[in-house]
């Protein structure tokens, strides 16, 4: 009950901090800081504790896990059995011994051979099995795109979001196909980039930010999926629970000064999905997309850690002990735990985000959690907030991604960026305030 409280305290505390840098601290709309908390309440409720709504989170985790199953096979057809295992629980001999005992030339497969969640520290499992969900999941989420699937859904979320907290139409369409894709949802406001005010080029920069692509929704599910059956579902409703987290935050940071052109509606959805020639293409093409996504994850993966590994060799510098303590107080109004030591571990593990993406987190997170270092409530907490693109990395993609779309605008993009992400950081803690207030036990939420 005391973390309860504290995780609902925590979402004011979060506000008052981003008041604290507000560019104007009289002109917050407290409007949209009381919708969109407000929304975030009730999309939670709806997860966690409402039967039928949660029970839809265990079937999207059942869809999603299926495409990951999906990928996997198709993976394993090209690399083999022993550098795409299969992916359910491990037997009693383990990881580590199953891949040694598959290198040997007598290797002859029993049956029961499982391999689970002690593979995902391997790093050539990294790359021959997460990656290739990425470009899975790409190819999927284009050719939906294509079939015109995707974006009544966005429309819906679009015009909730443009009602409830009276924002603006084209950065209520920006933030709702952020719950599904990337920079590319600015794609969709193209011809408004123009005329946005700053406060709009916030909002929709902290969405890209706070959220996460479907495209890396694979890859992030697949390293907890095997100690976190229903995390597919959960990492959904953590990007639709954010955004709503990043309007709040971008606002208060960046209050609305002027009046956006599309205040009045939401513009139609038009975007370069929708003049792909037929479904094949749409197929195909989202999958070139995703080989370019998977290079450059794996690209900044092997320069960022890389350069970390080197600064740390200064004596007594240690950056995952440096952002940990920046992230401190952050972490504890999330109410992830009372206990000091589990509460400085989940700090580091969101901390890191920071430099190094969310995927050294999400695996040393799967890893503390399969050891027993981590309670189910830290579990799925830490789950909730690493759930974004809030890390310094994607600075580089989604300003130089916006400002290639609209370079008109790129002084007025560049001078909210780093607002931006801070607004895309704190919405992220807000959502783990979220899961925070309604967890109430391991074994359903988890879906064990």
């Amino acid at each position: 009950m005391v973390l309860r409280l504290i995780s609902l305290l925590g979402m004011v505390g979060l506000c008052l901090i981003a008041w604290l840098g507000s560019e104007d601290r009289k002109s917050v709309p407290w409007k949209v800081i009381s919708w969109g908390i407000g929304i975030q309440l009730v999309v939670g409720l709806l997860v966690f504790l409402f039967p039928l709504t949660r029970d839809l989170v265990v079937i999207v985790s059942d869809v999603l896990n299926g495409l990951i199953a999906a990928a996997d096979a198709g993976a394993r057809f090209l690399f083999g059995p022993i550098l795409v295992p299969p992916s359910n629980p491990v037997g009693p001999e383990g990881a580590g011994r199953w891949i040694a005992r598959a290198l040997t030339p007598e290797f002859r497969p029993v049956p029961g051979d499982r391999l689970g969640a002690d593979n995902i520290n391997l790093g050539y499992i990294f790359a021959f099995r997460s990656l290739p969900q990425v470009i899975f999941f790409a190819s999927i989420f284009s050719l939906l795109y294509s079939l015109g699937i995707i974006q009544p859904i966005v429309r819906v979320f679009a015009r909730g979001f443009r009602w409830a907290m009276n924002i603006s139409g084209a950065e209520s369409l920006a933030g709702a196909a952020n719950i599904f894709v990337g920079i590319e949802s600015a794609i969709a406001i193209k011809p408004f980039l123009e005329r946005m005010t700053r406060s709009e080029l916030c909002a929709i920069l902290a969405s890209c930010f706070g959220s996460i692509a479907s495209t890396v929704l694979g890859l992030y599910a697949g390293f907890l999926q095997p100690i976190f059956p229903t995390i597919a579902g959960h990492l959904m409703s953590a990007s639709i629970l954010t955004i709503p987290a990043c309007f709040v935050m971008a606002k208060i940071l960046v209050p609305e000064k002027e009046v956006p052109d599309t205040l009045g509606g939401v513009p139609d959805l038009d975007t370069e999905a929708e003049a792909s020639p037929g479904p094949m293409d749409a197929l195909i093409v989202g999958a070139l997309d995703g080989v370019k996504l998977a290079i450059g994850i794996a690209a900044s993966l092997i320069a960022i850690l890389g350069l970390l590994a080197l600064l740390e060799q200064i004596p007594y510098v240690n950056f995952d002990v440096i952002t940990g303590v920046l992230f401190l107080p952050l972490t504890f109004l999330t109410g992830v735990s009372l206990d000091w030591n589990e509460l400085w571990t989940a700090s580091v593990l969101i901390g890191q985000r920071l430099l190094k993406t969310a995927i050294p987190p999400y695996i040393a997170l799967a890893n503390l959690t399969a050891e027993g270092a981590l309670s189910d409530r830290a579990l799925v907490n830490i789950s909730y907030v690493l759930c974004g693109f809030a890390h310094i990395p994607s600075v580089g993609i989604f300003v130089g991604g916006l400002s290639a779309i609209v370079p008109s605008r790129r002084r007025d993009i560049n001078s909210v960026a780093w607002k931006a992400l801070w607004a895309g950081t704190l919405a992220t803690m807000m959502t783990g305030c979220v899961a925070g207030i309604y967890f109430y036990d391991g074994a359903a939420v988890l879906g064990r």
